[in-house]
Parts: C-alpha cells; structure tokens; sequence
C-alpha cells in the first residue's frame, strides 16, 4: 500500500481539517480528498465522519491510525537501514516516554553520540503503550519505560532508579502544606501513583495533572506550588533558591527499564547502547540527590 496515502489519512486526522492537511503537506485540499478518497476505495471503508467544521475518525479509522503509523515507521527504518548499508554506520531506534527524556535519557543521549560516533540513532517521544507496540511491530529498537512491560516476546532489563523529591516554591515545614499551595501532580507511572496514593491519603486535589514533569516545572516557577520531581530538573532552582525540598516528604523512587525483542538479530548493539547509558548514569550518581537543601 502506498504509504504516501496513510501520511496524508494521518495528517488529516491530527488536523481535522482538509485545508490545513493540504498545507502541511504542501498538496492541493482537492489532492488530499482524492487520496482520502482513493485509500478509502482500497479499504472498502469509511475513515472519516464528514460534517461541517466536525471531521471525525470513524471506527475504522480508529483501527487504522496504529497500522498507518506503523507502516510509515517501518518504511522510514528500511530507507534508513538500506541507506547506511555501506557498513559505516549502525542505525538504531529509541524511544522513551516525554517524562523519561526530561528525567534523565536527553543528557544520556547526549553522552552517547559524543562516545559512540559511528551508531547513528533516531530518537522518539512516545507513551509507554506505543512504545511496547512499536517494539512488538519491530519498528522501534529499544525503549526506556517505568513500569516494566509484561509481553513475553520482549527483554526487559533494570538499568536504573529515579529519585523523585517533593519540592515547592516557597519554603514549607511539612508535605501537608506543599500539598496544599497549588500542588501539581505528575504520572511516573502506575507504580509512582500507587505509592502516592498510599502516602498521601486525604490530601486536598491537586490543581494541576500533568504526565510531563517539565510542564510542572515552569507552573511552579510562574505561579508558584509545589511537585514531585527528579533531581537533574530541580537542581538549578535549588542553587537559585526559587524551589526548596520538603523537608518531610518520603522521597518516591522509580525505577527505568529497557526493553526490546527478544528475537530483535540486534541484541548486540542494543546492549552496548543499555550498558554505555547504565555507565553514564553510574558515573553520574553522585548528583542523583539534591544538593544545596536540608534533607
């Protein structure tokens, strides 16, 4: 199947709107609806609800949107791989959740192209469900999750743990007032808010939910809170004196996992990506706690 038709299904779902797909794509709107048209014809299906101002996936659509993905995903890793088949580079994909990246994976990432020049990567941003599905699908190499999936086609392994501190902008005595001025709640994963729950039975609803830690970052450094947050996104604002460790709050780990296929043909590469980031991340773990506030 032409993937150039599900590129264009998929740009008008994320936009909703014909016009704008056409933009994006630098195509004629009446370009985009033949081939709308034309993949609908392929398929036997409707993919789209049309009503004015009200474009809407139908049931079909809905299946669709995962396989379109995947299958441009795929036709993307087959240029990449054919292109470095010269044997000069390694091509590898990886992918972690948005809150992964800020937490620890974008400086990590960092290190490792400077100590690795010949593998070459594609980098993604993703939930833990995609991430598991493009894994399963083959169209993703190895991704940094928090809570361990349980599919028996992939390996798993334990690279490391996340401290998460409580912090506020303003000074406070006891996690019952950091709980109570503005207080921001982030999803680390199902276990973060099993624990969190289990710690912090009646406290007041948070003003904010958010699964990004960076987003609860700049809420508290514009107006003010409080949030449970790693150490390589608060330190600065420690030293700064505009955040502050609750003194009393428990500290919540988290533990980040890998994982890939286990019948991947690529677990020799996707290891030395694993043990040069768990290298770097031990070598770093002196400044896995807050330094500049009374614990």
């Amino acid at each position: 199947m032409d993937t150039e038709l599900l590129k264009t299904f998929m740009e008008v779902s994320r936009t909703r709107h014909f016009g704008r797909a056409a933009e994006n794509l630098y195509l004629t709107q009446s370009a985009v609806s033949f081939r709308v048209r034309q993949l609908e014809g392929l398929l036997g299906v409707e993919l789209f609800s049309r009503q004015r101002n009200n474009i809407q996936l139908t049931p079909a659509g809905e299946k669709l949107m995962p396989l379109a993905e995947s299958s441009v995903l795929l036709e993307q890793r087959i240029r990449q791989e054919v292109a470095m088949a010269d044997g000069k580079s390694q091509q590898m994909s990886l992918g972690a959740t948005p809150n992964l990246w800020d937490a620890f994976l974008q400086e990590q990432l960092r290190l490792f192209m400077s100590s690795s020049p010949g593998i070459a990567l594609n980098a993604m941003a993703h939930s833990s469900g995609n991430l598991v599905r493009q894994i399963i699908e083959r169209t993703l190499d190895l991704a940094f999750v928090f809570d361990a999936p349980k599919v028996d086609e992939l390996t798993t392994i334990e690279v490391m743990n996340i401290p998460l501190y409580l912090v506020s902008a303003e000074p406070c005595d006891s996690w019952q007032d950091a709980l109570a001025q503005d207080y921001v709640l982030v999803d680390w994963g199902t276990s973060f808010q099993i624990q969190h729950a289990q710690e912090f039975k009646g406290a007041k609803p948070p003003v904010l939910q958010t699964n990004t830690g960076r987003i609860a970052l700049d809420c508290i450094l514009s107006n003010g809170g409080s949030a449970y947050l790693p150490s390589s996104l608060i330190q600065p604002y420690l030293d700064s004196g505009q955040m502050h460790v609750v003194p009393d709050a428990p500290v919540i780990n988290r533990t980040v996992y890998a994982s890939f296929h286990a019948s991947s043909g690529r677990e020799e590469l996707i290891n030395k990506v694993i043990e040069q980031i768990a290298t770097n991340v031990t070598a770093a773990a002196a400044l896995a706690s807050p330094q500049g506030e009374s614990r």
